[in-house]
Parts: C-alpha cells; sequence; structure tokens
C-alpha cells in the first residue's frame, strides 16, 4: 500500500486559490456526500463524483486517489422541557435557501463527516486521517476539505433588490444640538397618534410615521411630508435597530434604502444606546414579502390554503430555488415534461457521460449538464416517497428535498449579462435564451434531434400597397407567439370602475384593502388573438402606405403563447395588468394559417422595400424602450419580428447613439452571401468573446483575417447586426415542421410581482389527465389551477396535418 501511494505522489494537488472544488455533488448525477454511498472528490481534478460513475471517470483519466466524504445526519436533540422554543433569525436577504435569506421550510440540521481515501481501480480504503500516508496526500485531502465548494464560490445567491450601498449622506450627516433624547422604546409620531411603523430623523431626532401603503397598512406619510419641508436626508425604522448595530436606514434624497456605517454613532447623538435595543418590528425587507402574499394573485397562483396532495417519483422531481431560480425552475419543469427533451437529452445520457469531456470540463459542457438535470427531474432517483414518519408527522404530508441545479444555472448563464447573475429575470426571456443555446450546441451535434424545433413555426406577412394594389409576401421563423393584452377590450368594464372609484376612497381614508374584494378586469383570449392577424400600416421606400397582416404559415408542434401583461405608464414606471384572460385548454388557429400569393395578385418590386413596421416598434416601445432605438431594432432586424427586434434591442441598448433618431442613409443592407468561415477561424473569434454569429460576420467582412476581425466587431456595429439577420436567415432556410392548428394545452408558467424581473414563477403541467403543480421543491396535484392569470402557455399539436 505504500508503495502504491509513493507512486501516485507526482499525481497529487493541493487546491490553490484558483481551483474549484466540486465536493457538494456529482458531476454527472446529483448524489451528495448525504447519499448512502458518499461523494467521491479526485486528489488531481478535484471534482465530486458518485460511486455509479467513478469508474468512468478513472478510466477516462486515469486518476487513482479519492477521498470519500460521507456526510450522516445527526439525531435532533430533545428540546429541554422548560426552555422556550429559540426566536428565528433575522431574514437579512431577498432569497430563499440560502444563509441569511428565508428558509422556505427547510429543515435545518446537523451532520456528522467521515472521511477515507479511496485507491482505484482496487477500490482499497484507508480511514481519515492517517499520518502513515505521504505528507503532500494528507496536504490534498485537507485542501478539499477546507475550501468553500465551488457552488459556494460562485457568489452567494440573492435577490438584487436587498443590496444596498452607502448612502453618500453617511460621513458628512449634519446633527442638530437640540437637546433630543429618543428613548429606547414607546415611541408616538409627531403628528398623529400611530405607535408603529414609526422613522426617525438622523438630523434632529424627531419621530413620524411611514408610508401609506396601497393595501390600508403602514403610516400617514408624515415622515416623507416632514422631509419635504426639511431636506433633513436620513431616517432610521425604530423597532429594527438590533445590538449588533443593524436597522433600515432610508435616504428620502436618494430615495431607496441605504447602509450607514455610523448609525451607532448617530442615535448616540440622541441617547440611544443600540447594545441595549431589540427588533420590535418586521423590517422593509419582511414587510415586502409579507405584502407580497397578501396580494390575491399570490395565494390564487400558488393555491396557498389547499391541502394539496404531493407526488413523488418519475417526473414529480422538484428544482430547489437557488434564491432567484424560480423563473429557471419553472421554464425547466415545463420542457423537459415534452417527450422531444426526454429523446434527446434522457435516453441517451449515458452515452453523453461517455463521451464528455474528462474532469472539470464535464462541468461546464452543455451536452452533460442538459442530461443531468433531465435524469434528475425525470429518474425518480431523487423524489421517492419517504418509508415512514414519526407518528405526529404521520398525517403530514412529507415535502421532498427536489435538485439543486447549480451547475446547470452556471453553464447556461455563463458568459450572458443577466441569466450569469443572482438577479430575478423573466421567464419569457430566459426560455427564448434556452432555446437559442440549444440551437448553437446542437451545430458541434449535427447528427441528433434538435429539440428546439418542436417550437419553431414560420409567419407569412402580406404586405400591400394601399397606392397600386400590389403585395408582398415574406416570411419569418418565430418561437412563440407574443400577444398584447388590449385593456379596453375588458368585458367588465363598469365593474372594475366602480371598484378602482372604491379603491381610491379606501385609500383617500387610508383604509386597508381586503384583496377578496379586487375586481379584476376580464379580457377575452379572442381579442388578444385578434391582435396577432390585426392590420397595422407601414412605409414603404417611396413613402407610399402600404397594408400589412401577419398569418401562420407553418403550425409548430408546440405552441408556446405568451400574454404581454407587463408595459410602462406614460411616466415610464413600469406595472403589470392584473387582469384575467380566459385561455381556452384546447385552441384552433387553423383559420390564422396563410394562403400565400393569390391568382391575380401582382407583386411589389424589390426597390419598395418595407423601412420601419410601426407595429412591431409600438410593441417594443411598449415594453419601455426608447422609441427610436425601437426604430433601429425593427430597420435592422428588417421586419423579421418582435423576437429579433428585441435581440437587437437588449445587444444595443448600452450604445451611445442608441436613442438618437434613426437615419436610414447610414445604414447598411443586408450584405450579400459569402463563403462561411473555417471552423478553427470561428473558434478563434469567439474564444475572445464574441458570439457564433458576430464571428462568423467578423470574418467574413475581413477576408477571413482573424487579426482583423475583432477590430472590425467593435467597428462596425450595424453591420453586424446586418449579418447576422442575414446568417439567421439562411438557417431558417431549412423545412420547419408542419401540421393541424388544432391544439391542446399541456403547461402553463404563471408569475406573480409587479414585474417581470421581481418576484415568484410557478409552473402547472398537465400529466396523466390531472394538472399538477411546480412550485420550486413542492409538486402536488392542483385543485384549481389559475389558467387565467399565466404568462406563459404551451400549447400541444393535437392532429396531424392530413
Amino acid at each position: 500500500m505504500e508503495l502504491l501511494l509513493n507512486s501516485e505522489f507526482n499525481n497529487v494537488r493541493v487546491p490553490k486559490g484558483f481551483d474549484k472544488v466540486y465536493k457538494d455533488e456529482c458531476i454527472y448525477s446529483f448524489r451528495t456526500p448525504e447519499t448512502d454511498e458518499g461523494l467521491y472528490v479526485g486528489l488531481s481534478s478535484f471534482v465530486g463524483l458518485s460511486r455509479q460513475y467513478l469508474t468512468l471517470h478513472h478510466r477516462k483519466t486515469a486518476e487513482r486517489l479519492y477521498v470519500l466524504i460521507s456526510r450522516k445526519e445527526k439525531p435532533a436533540p430533545p428540546p429541554p422541557e422548560t426552555a422556550e422554543e429559540p426566536p428565528a433569525k433575522k431574514p437579512v436577504r431577498l432569497a430563499i435557501g440560502v444563509d441569511g435569506g428565508f428558509d422556505g421550510g427547510i429543515k435545518k440540521v446537523e451532520y456528522e463527516e467521515t472521511y477515507c481515501l479511496v485507491i482505484l481501480p482496487e477500490f482499497a480504503t484507508i480511514p481519515l486521517p492517517n499520518t502513515l500516508i505521504p505528507q503532500n496526500i494528507q496536504d490534498s485531502v485537507a485542501g478539499i476539505l477546507a475550501v468553500p465548494s465551488a457552488s459556494k464560490q460562485q457568489a452567494i445567491v440573492t435577490w438584487e433588490g436587498d443590496k444596498k450601498s452607502v448612502s453618500r449622506y453617511a460621513e458628512t450627516l449634519v446633527q442638530l444640538d437640540n437637546g433630543v433624547k429618543v428613548p429606547p422604546s414607546g415611541w408616538k409620531c409627531d403628528e398623529c397618534d400611530l405607535t408603529t411603523h414609526l422613522w426617525m430623523n438622523l438630523t434632529d431626532g424627531s419621530v413620524h410615521c411611514g408610508r401609506h401603503y396601497f393595501d390600508g397598512s403602514g403610516g400617514n406619510n408624515h415622515a416623507m411630508e416632514y422631509y419635504e419641508k426639511t431636506r433633513y436626508p436620513l431616517v432610521v425604522k425604530l423597532g429594527t435597530i438590533t445590538p449588533n448595530g443593524g436597522a433600515d436606514v432610508f435616504s428620502y434624497a436618494e430615495d431607496e434604502m441605504v447602509e450607514d456605517p455610523l448609525l451607532s454613532q448617530h442615535l448616540a447623538h440622541f441617547g440611544i444606546n443600540v447594545a441595549s435595543m431589540s427588533k420590535t418590528e418586521n423590517t422593509i425587507t419582511e414587510l415586502e414579502i409579507e405584502m407580497n402574499m397578501r396580494i390575491g394573485e399570490w395565494t390564487i397562483i400558488q393555491e396557498a390554503g389547499k391541502e394539496l396532495v404531493p407526488l413523488y417519483g418519475p417526473g414529480y422531481t422538484g428544482l430547489r430555488n437557488l434564491g432567484n431560480s424560480c423563473y429557471m425552475n419553472a421554464v425547466m419543469q415545463v420542457v423537459f415534461s415534452l417527450p422531444v427533451f426526454a429523446r434527446r437529452y434522457y435516453d441517451h445520457a449515458e452515452s453523453v457521460f461517455m463521451s464528455a469531456p474528462p474532469g472539470a470540463g464535464s462541468v461546464g459542457d452543455f451536452e452533460v449538464q442538459m442530461s443531468k438535470l433531465t435524469c434528475g427531474l425525470l429518474s425518480g432517483l431523487y423524489s421517492q416517497k419517504p418509508l415512514s414518519q414519526s407518528d405526529e408527522d404521520k398525517d403530514k404530508p412529507k415535502e421532498q428535498h427536489g435538485i439543486p441545479p447549480q451547475m446547470f444555472k452556471a453553464m447556461i448563464g455563463r458568459g450572458h449579462p443577466e441569466f450569469s447573475t443572482s438577479r430575478q429575470q423573466d421567464a419569457q426571456e430566459f426560455f427564448l435564451y434556452l432555446l437559442e443555446s440549444i440551437d448553437k450546441n446542437q451545430r458541434l451535434h449535427p447528427d441528433t434531434i434538435n429539440p428546439a424545433d418542436c417550437f419553431k413555426y414560420k409567419v407569412e406577412e402580406r404586405l400591400q400597397c394601399c397606392t397600386t394594389g400590389k403585395v408582398r409576401y415574406t416570411n419569418h421563423e418565430e418561437k412563440l407567439l407574443q400577444l398584447p393584452v388590449p385593456m379596453d377590450m375588458a368585458t367588465n368594464k363598469e365593474d372594475v370602475n366602480a371598484w378602482e372609484e372604491k379603491k381610491k376612497l379606501l385609500e383617500a381614508n387610508k383604509q386597508r384593502i381586503n384583496q377578496e374584494e379586487v375586481v379584476r378586469a376580464r379580457v377575452p383570449f379572442k381579442a388578444c388573438l385578434d391582435c396577432f392577424a390585426a392590420e397595422t400600416t407601414v412605409q414603404l421606400k417611396t413613402n407610399a402606405q402600404a397594408k400589412k397582416r401577419s398569418y401562420f404559415e407553418t403550425f409548430p408542434e408546440y405552441l408556446v403563447v405568451q400574454m404581454n401583461r407587463f408595459t410602462v405608464k406614460e411616466d415610464w414606471t413600469p406595472i403589470k395588468y392584473d387582469v384575467l384572460i380566459d385561455v381556452p385548454e384546447e385552441l384552433d388557429v387553423s383559420h390564422l394559417r396563410g394562403k400565400g400569393l393569390q391568382p391575380g395578385e401582382q407583386l411589389l418590386p424589390d426597390d419598395d422595400a418595407v423601412v420601419i413596421d410601426e407595429g412591431m416598434v409600438s410593441q417594443l416601445a411598449g415594453m419601455g424602450f426608447d422609441l427610436e432605438g425601437c426604430k433601429k431594432a425593427v430597420y435592422f432586424t428588417h421586419n423579421q419580428g418582435v423576437e429579433a427586434a428585441m435581440n437587437w434591442v437588449l445587444e444595443h441598448m448600452g450604445d451611445e447613439d442608441f436613442a438618437t433618431p434613426l437615419s436610414p442613409k447610414k445604414m447598411s443592407s443586408v450584405p450579400a452571401s459569402k463563403p462561411m468561415p473555417s471552423e478553427d477561424s470561428i473558434a478563434m473569434v469567439m474564444s475572445l468573446g464574441f458570439s457564433m454569429e458576430q464571428s462568423i460576420a467578423a470574418l467574413q467582412n475581413t477576408d477571413n483575417n482573424i487579426e482583423r476581425a475583432a477590430d472590425w466587431l467593435y467597428n462596425h456595429p450595424d453591420e453586424v447586426v446586418a449579418m447576422e439577420v442575414h446568417t439567421q436567415q439562411q438557417q431558417r432556410a431549412k423545412p420547419v415542421p408542419d401540421g393541424s392548428g388544432r391544439y391542446s394545452l399541456v403547461g402553463f408558467v404563471s408569475h406573480m410581482g409587479t414585474s417581470a424581473t421581481c418576484g415568484h414563477y410557478v409552473c402547472h403541467i398537465k400529466k396523466e389527465g390531472r394538472w399538477i403543480i411546480y412550485n420550486d421543491t413542492k409538486v402536488a396535484i392542483s385543485e384549481a389551477p389559475p389558467r387565467e392569470m399565466a404568462y406563459l402557455y404551451f400549447y400541444k399539436r393535437d392532429l396531424p396535418l392530413c
């Protein structure tokens, strides 16, 4: 044994600061140190492996030494009979299941860890610690156990809303020597009788009540009114001050929650000793969560208050919320419930793992992580029904732990400015980004089925000149159907108006709003669908007006419908329509199929190309983007659809000239087709951080000169976009599957909150004739699917085209 260990002396590494140690879970499965078999971590590769894949890794890499980490749950000690239950820790992050965040109902347990050195292929084991083994092996094991795991090194997962900056007024705050001393308790507003929701001004020690909230809670706005009179900027919320100097501090001048590093000193000026203070009121973070939970849609969409029957087994595995990943969880649950995704990533998972890059290369490999997540969700290995429960818990539903999609999230978000962050995101944008990522990966695997194709369809656009009557037919590819919500078509306008008047009266009298009394507008789904084929007016290069209509040229296997519930008010404040839409379970859009060029119709000459589709511009502007930028987006993507224009906006909204007026004479048209650069050249440019489309465009415009390609990208952003459109058109030339226009609803994703980038997402999926709710780790039979309030709808085609 000693000889064997000495022979491996030079094959062992000690983790350095730049090394990532994957010791939380297997790189091919969701097995962890808590599972019966434990987790094996390579002393050279630093990757974690379950027993199932250990031999595979050894054959690929010839790595022989591993530390086996086994973690067993310690029995919970019985609580003392006379002891009171300790108070819950104050959440300091708007996050779920992370340190400092909300526990999400996850039981906290303690573990006992044991370690062994394992030698392959013999599977010889040496219990650790052991001072007789070579020192460098001891150092390697100690380093692996000591360094934070790769998942913990990935930034701590929080919602963006709880990140506070230091107030610019804190260091230089002027405090008046007015003799005011504020007691440690018993406060009351200086203007009214309120004794809660009080804020103390850090300049003069005055105490006033806070804002009045829309639901009738909060104060009477006296603190804000006092700031408007005095312009004293900083206030601290009384009742949130803790002995460690923590508290809610708000800056009226900066209009945000802030940090005051001198808070203890500022409080002492008015006689408050933080060491003697205790928390007696909810923080603003806690109030936001509490208020969100009171909003009616949260209760309805999550089916709160209902005793839902939990489910276990294949296809019923939950996903843990990583702090902000519910948007991803909801989308992935629906997508992986579709058979075509199971065929692509589940049925051939083992062959994917066999051919995967060795060691840590598998962690960032698209094929590996897609297959790993699919197996985790569909195998049923991680959602097995508990065998037994204690007598006191046997009547309570047992919630599964679910699986944490940490490696998948790190892989799919790598390099993306939004999905690589810890912020909440829009589920619709993530869905499209996922399909884009699948398309890119398929170029490396052309012989396999592309599951993203099941969502693709072609839109036929018919353009007719109002002057000559001539027509043009064009088509472009889409992956989802975006429908606006025409609020003016609500069928209960009188009831809604009456409720709005009542709501204003309640707010004026500072009375609480009963969410059960809320009246939501009801908009027919047909009114939304009619907007797709509605006639719009566009302008030709000859300045003549033309009428444009859109139709389906093909019908996809799965039709994804997005209800555009988000918009902006006149002051650009984002809002969400709190509206009910009677979305049907059975949908027939056959009447929207295009017919193409008809007998007797004359074609418009090519010189009369369309400049701008005002309908697309309106849709983009309705999302809150600058009007001139929207015009550019539609122009440069050649009216290829809202999706293409949206991608252009997201890529160019940071440009200095994004909001400058459109100057068509300066814009480049789509260049002619050029030879495709070599794969090696494309790879070289992509290694600089550019996308495949950008790399192809740069090389095609620099005669495949790699050195000039990067400079061209920086100096010709508009030409890059034009070339991207050309490349997309070439890719979309392949046949798109077609079929019947009759569909059945098989899933939907719902959003709760006031903005697409905050709040919470859940999904409902129809399986075996019943609706199932997937709310992160909670998987249960749905009693009242909130179909009228969803955001994304997934329809499956019923019949093939005859």
